[in-house]
This record gives C-alpha cells, structure tokens and sequence, in this order.
C-alpha cells in the first residue's frame, strides 16, 4: 500500500510539473528529493545510499551541465541532425523569414495565452473612416449596378472611374502628406466589403491598388525620389497600377520566374552609353493591365559582365516602368468569369529602363522575392478576406429575408429542416468568416505582418465563402440561375473561383505551405535549431543547438503529458480568460494545441524531410492550425462585442464545428500515418476516452438559423457593413422590404388558411379567400389590407427576370 501511495504521488508530482512546464533543474532537484526521502524512508544502508546517489548524478549533472551535456549527448545528435535536415533554397529562405509570427505562435505553443488575445485592442474604425464610409463609398455604391456593369459596358461606368479618383480611393494605404487617405487596414477591409456588397467587379478595381502592388512595394522600399514622384500621383488617380507577376510558366511557382533581364548599357531617351537593364517578358491575369500607366515587373536580374555586382545570377528583381515605354505590349484583357474588373496580359521584347527604375533603387537588385513575400500579407491578409465577407454577409441578409418571404406548402421554405440546415451553415460561417477578417486586420494594425495567418485567412475564408454562396444558390433554387438585374448572387457564385485561384491557389496554400512555413515559423524550437545547425561557427552552433534541442526535449515531454491529462480530464483543468461560454470553448482549445504541437513533433520525427511530400498529412495539421486560428477569432468577435447573449448561438456553432474539424483533422492524421502502429498510439493518447467533439446539432442549427429569418440586432451585427439600398426596386431593397411586412401578415394568414381547413369558405385564389376571409369576419379590412400587401410584395420579390428570346442574338 505505501509502495502504491508513493507511485502516486511522485506521478502526481511530476505530472504537475511537467504540466506546468518547469524547468529541467526544478524536475532533478524534485527526483533528488524524492531519492533521499524514500531512501531514509527504507533506511538504506550508507553504502547503497552512497551508491543511489553516485548513480543518480551520474546521469543528473551531465544532463543540467551544458558543456558535458554537449560532449556526452547533442554533439553527436547534432551531426545526425545535419544528416537529417531538408534542405531549404534561398527563395524558401525567404519566404519562411517572410512576415511576423502572431498568435499562430501561440497555437503552436501547445499552451495559448488567451489573455494576451482577448486583450488586444477592439478594432474600431476612426472618425475620418467613418465619415468615409458614409459618404463616399456610400455615394459610389449607389452610382454601381453590377448588371448594367457585366452585361453591357463589361467595364465600370467613366463616372464611377472618376469618382473613384478623385475621393482616392486608389490610395487608401498611402500617408497624408502624399496625398493619400492612409487608412488603417480594419478600414481598408471595411470599404472593399462594402463595395463589394454592391459590385464585385468595383471592388477588385478598388482593391488591387491598395494590396500587393507598387505603392505598397514603394512605402515599404522606394527611394525617396520614387515615393515623391509616383505616390501622390497614385493617391490621385493619375496613375494606374498594375503589378505583373504571374506568367505563363510561373503560377505558383512564382520563384521560378523565366523572365529576364540583362544589366547593360544603352540607349535611353536619347543618351547612349546609359548603364542599365535589357528586359524580356510575358505575362498574364494581370488585374488591371488593360489601363495601367504604371508598371511594377517582377523578373530574374542576370549581369554577365558583372557591371552592378559580383553576382552574374542577381536574382529577382522588381521595377516601376510606365506602360507607354517603347516594346511594351500592354492593353488587350482577359473575361474572368463574366467579371468586368479590368484583367490581362502584357509582354516586353527588348525594352530598356535604367537603374534606378528598380524599386529601391541599385543596391534593392535581386532582392525582389524577399520584398514580394513581405508584402504579400496585406493582400491576403485584407483584401480577399473582405470579398469573402461581403459575399458571406450579403448572403445571409438576402437569402434569410427570402427564405422567409418565400412560401412553399403555405410554409416559409425556412421552416423546413434542410433550408434550415443551409442558412445555419450561412450564418455559421459568416460569423467564423467576419471574426476572421477583423481579428487579422487588428493584428496588422498593431504592427503584426502575420505571414502564416494571412494564408489561413486566404485559403479558409475563400472556402468558407465558397461554401455560403453554394448553400444561398441552392435555397434561391430557379431564381438563383436565372441571370439577371433580379438575381443578387449570380455573378457573386460565378466570379467566387476567381478569391480561391488569385494570390496563390488553395490547393497549394493548404497542402504545402500553412504548416510547412508555420511549422518553421511557429514553432518554439525548429528554426533555432535549423539555424544552429547551419552555424558556420561549430563552437557557437553547438551551443545554440544544445539550448534549441533540450527545449525542444522538454516541449515535447511537455506536450505529451499535458495531452493525456487534458484527454482524460476533458480539458477542465486548462486555464482560460473571458466570459463563462468562452472560457469552455477556449480550455477545448488549449488541448487541441497541446496535441497539435505534440503531432506536429512526432510527424517531424518519423517523416523528417519527406514531409515535403506528403502534402495530404501537411494540410491535415494546416486544417487543425487553421480551424484553432478560426475559433480563436470567433470568440475574440464575442468578446469584443460584449459577449451578447443572442450571440450565444453563433458562438456555439462557430466553436463547436471548429473543435470538430480539428479533432477529425488529427484522426485523418493519426489514420494515415506511414507507422501505423505511431498513429495508433498518438490517437490514444489524444483521445483516450474517444472523440469528444461532434458537429452542431439539429437544435443548435435551429437557433442559428432563426437569426437570419428575423429583423434583430444579432442579425444586423452578422450582416454589419454592408450597401444596403432604400430603393425597394433594388434586390435586396426590395427583399428588405417584405419582410417586416411578410412577418406582419403571417399570423393572420394562418387565420385564414385554418377557416379555409375547417371549411367556412372554400379555397381558391388567394385575392379572393383574402376576401372571403375579410367577408366572413375572420379578419378584418385592415388586416385585410396586411394581408393583400405581403402577397403582392411576396409575389414581386420571387419574381425573376425574362428576356426577349433574341435579346442576345440582336446584341
């Protein structure tokens, strides 16, 4: 029995302090004590007493004495490592270094400090913002009509292009004292979702020019003469950018771009013997190419003679050239899905510029990837998360009104379960999309360059809003496929494709990249010990690999004990902050990270370099970090809004599906791993008493769906920031009409159908039971008159458009 009450407590004690993360020395001085006590305890002889303890430090002092730990142990592991390490190209280099590490470090952790999230500024809009948003983006919402803009001027009306100049909205991310509006990104996100609630094509012509393209590139690494030429002429308008990377045989693989240029001398506007670079191109998708007059070109530098350098192979460079440079093709476009934004190719054939046409000027020359990488967060980071947003918001306003207004049975499609099903999805996702989109943008606004985040937010919210738009089509049914003024969510359905290919294709986002540069990045131990390794320094190398590599020991250990106790206490004993609803959300959270950090080690263990290739177990822990990321933001929304209790349903639904899609995330993991018997064991021990999570049930779908069909504050938050028109002519003008006034006559309408049931009048038209009913006393004339108006708004909301049968022939 004491033998048994001794085990116990010395688990118990170790237990705990692994748990807790203490520190190597704090483990051996609680085993030295346990030692002598249980030693004395049995009163031991001296002689065995004196032997324990030889035996005990003989293995303690070697472990806690750096410079024998390194002779005796890591030196050796560390020649192994190198053997082991995969190799990493500059460009990989690059990319990996590319950006901040913000909360995705805390995920990988193992251990989040919710505080440290849930006490990061509300994201809030400023006065000017504000004023903008009400004014001019208002104004330019109301001048758009996607229809006219898609189907007949396959282009933005020349009023709307003014407008957008001259209220600068091409230069939302410039400073003031250029010209521009300098927005914060929450604010930059804000106006691409409004406009985008009203014209898909208006908001990418908005957007391009404040994401990844010459301002940013010349905020971030111009000299100053280019900032003062080009910046305030961009804030303006008078220039139109475009930024050419992708070509034919550089998609995704954008490091490999084949176009070159050469430094040598020649002629330009009239100098001879100008030192300067020889350039030859092609590229395509060029988002708006066809009326840019300025330029950005990424290429490969080469100088053979060595006139710039001591490089022949310079590397990527990146250049500002306007458009009507002698040999640029530029102008012809491209039709992206019946999108009108202005997208195409352009070519170069022997076109000369001089030096300090390179963005930074001579001494940025081959630098180009790092400064593409740096900057390709606020792309993904703002711009695509805000298209997703509004097509998500849009949805859910306009397709609950009209699950609502819409009648089948004498029911609101609504009420039926599988309707049910698709708005709850709509209004689910939409609250994980825009928690998403606001956290991140806060992040950037607080300094953070979230490299790994801002490809969790691309690919994930693209998919999401993918999902959402599918779901709203089929609830609309024939009305959905009918092209038209009437149809809100056509062209939104048909140009979605456009955010899952552009700033980097899904497929490769989630199977290569999130956990392959997360895991680099985020990690607590990995890249020291990378960097440790590579250490020209052999003295320093292993020193820095000795401190990487007993961290890195204890996580582990960490993280394997922490995940058992928190699988079999059902993560009760993590610590959390917030309101009550969050704190249980956010201690399931905790375990989850403590065993995606656990299988992200034991996947590097086994798989090592070979992990490159196996992108299906890679994007299984990307979809595990990516949906903690997701969850994390939904209960930060929460909390930022006061913790609503009508919000409660959104919460539940957005954490409940999360920590599911995790938990399958990590069994798709365990199930595939090429050690089956490894897999089997890290399911164990993640989930020792079975699966916890399930999907949202049938009731909780009920309560989220129900927000959508119902005017309500919970509603008008979900849906915030969008155009919403006053003109009942309009789609969702006319949608937000009905139904007040649908809601209004329903309870009378049941009235009448029970007379029509209980045979006090016959059925027929509904004009004349509306009559009858009113004839017979069930209802009166005024509530008559409720009834008469929904029918008639009823019928003109279910409308759908018809066409001449030669309208397009004769076009």
């Amino acid at each position: 029995m004491i033998i048994l009450v001794w085990t116990i407590l010395i688990i118990f004690t170790f237990s705990i302090l692994i748990y807790r993360r203490a520190s190597l020395l704090l483990n051996t001085a609680a085993a030295f004590l346990f030692l002598v006590v249980i030693m004395n305890w049995h009163g031991t002889d001296i002689s065995r007493f004196l032997i324990g303890m030889g035996v005990f430090f003989l293995v303690a002092v070697p472990l806690n004495v750096p410079a024998l730990r390194r002779k005796l142990f890591t030196n050796y592991i560390l020649s192994a490592y190198k053997k082991q390490m995969p190799s990493i190209s500059a460009t990989e280099e690059e990319a990996i270094g590319a950006g901040t590490v913000w909360w995705d470090g805390e995920l990988f952790s193992g251990n989040p400090d919710w505080k440290k999230l849930l006490s990061m500024p509300v994201p809030k809009l400023a006065a000017k913002e504000e004023a903008f948003l009400k004014g001019p983006v208002e104004e330019l919402c109301r001048m758009l009509d996607e229809w006219q803009i898609t189907e007949e001027l396959q282009d933005l009306p020349e009023e709307a292009w003014g407008y957008i100049k001259k209220n600068g909205f091409f230069g939302m991310i410039i400073p003031e004292k250029y010209g521009g509006l300098e927005f914060s990104a929450l604010a930059h996100s804000a106006v691409i979702m409004k406009i985008a609630s009203r014209s898909l094509s208006a908001a990418v012509t908005v957007m391009v020019p404040n994401s990844l393209g010459p301002a940013e590139l010349l905020l971030r690494y111009g000299t100053e003469k280019q900032k003062d030429h080009y910046l305030p002429r961009l804030a303006s308008g008078d220039e139109i950018p475009c930024f050419a990377l992708t070509g034919p045989e550089a998609g995704s693989d954008a490091a490999s771009i084949p176009d070159r240029g050469v430094v040598c001398r020649g002629e330009f506007e009239g100098r001879k013997d100008v030192l300067g670079i020889r350039l030859n191109w092609e590229k395509r998708y060029i988002t708006l190419g066809p009326v840019a007059t300025v330029l950005g070109l990424a290429f490969r530098l080469y100088d053979p003679d060595l006139l710039i350098g001591d490089r022949k192979d310079a590397g990527i460079t990146l250049a500002l050239i306007p458009t009507d440079t002698p040999g640029i093709t530029i102008g012809s476009r491209h039709f992206p899905l019946n999108s009108a934004f202005l997208n195409g190719p352009n070519w170069g054939k022997d076109v000369f510029i001089p030096l300090d046409w390179i963005i930074g000027g001579r001494v940025r020359a081959g630098e180009g990837w790092r400064m593409l990488m740096n900057c390709l967060a606020e792309g993904r980071s703002i711009s695509l998360p805000a298209l997703s947003t509004s097509s998500s918001k849009l949805s859910s306003r306009f397709v609950g009104a009209y699950a609502r207004v819409r009648k089948q049975f004498n029911t609101p499609i609504g009420r039926f379960e599988g309707v049910e099903e698709a708005l709850a999805r709509i209004a689910g996702f939409t609250y994980l999309i825009d928690s998403a989109r606001i956290t991140t943008a806060g992040a950037v606004d607080q300094g953070e360059e979230p490299a790994v985040i801002s490809a969790i937010v691309k690919i994930h919210l693209t998919e999401l809003g993918r999902q959402v738009i599918n779901d709203a089509m089929d609830i609309r049914g024939g009305a959905g496929i009918c092209m038209g003024p009437r149809n809100l969510l056509g062209r939104i359905y048909q140009a979605m494709p456009i955010s899952i290919t552009v700033e980097g294709a899904n497929i490769l986002t989630r199977n290569m990249i999130i956990f392959g540069q997360g895991v680099i990045r985020g990690h607590p131990y990995l890249l020291s010990e990378i960097n440790a390794a590579k250490n020209k320094d052999q003295s320093k190398g292993r020193e820095e690999f000795d401190r990487a590599f007993m961290g890195h020991a204890g996580f582990l250990i960490s993280n394997t004990v922490r995940t058992k106790l928190l699988g079999f206490t059902g993560s009760r004993i993590a610590s959390a902050s917030g309101s009550r609803h969050s704190q249980t959300y956010l201690r399931h959270l905790t375990r989850m990270s403590s065993a995606f950090a656990l299988a992200a080690d034991i996947t590097l263990i086994f798989l090592g370099s070979a992990l490159k290739r196996k992108e299906r177990l890679s994007a299984r822990l990307a979809d595990a970090l990516s949906y903690m990321y997701l969850a994390s933001a939904a209960v930060k929304k929460f909390e930022d809004e006061g913790a609503q209790e009508s919000d409660l349903p959104l919460l539940h639904w957005s954490c409940q599906l999360s920590l599911y899609k995790i938990q399958e995330s990590l069994c798709g993991l365990f199930e595939n791993y090429p050690v089956r018997i490894a897999g089997r064991m890290m399911k164990i021990l993640t989930f020792p008493l079975g699966k916890p999570y399930k999907e949202p049930s049938d009731r909780l779908d009920h309560s989220v769906a129900e927000i959508l069909l119902s005017p309500s504050d919970t509603r008008n938050r979900l849906t915030n920031g969008l155009f919403i028109p006053n003109n009942i002519d309009e789609p969702l003008g006319r949608v937000e009409d009905a139904l007040p006034k649908v809601i209004a006559a329903e309870d009378l309408e049941k009235k009448i159908q029970k007379a029509v049931k209980n045979g006090v009048f016959g059925d027929g038209f509904h004009g004349d039971v509306i009559e009858e009913a009113a004839r017979n006393g069930i209802i009166a004339e005024d509530e008559a008159e409720t009834v008469r108006m929904a029918a008639e708004i009823r019928k003109e909301v279910i409308r759908v458009d018809d066409f001449p049968k030669d309208k397009w022939r004769r076009e």
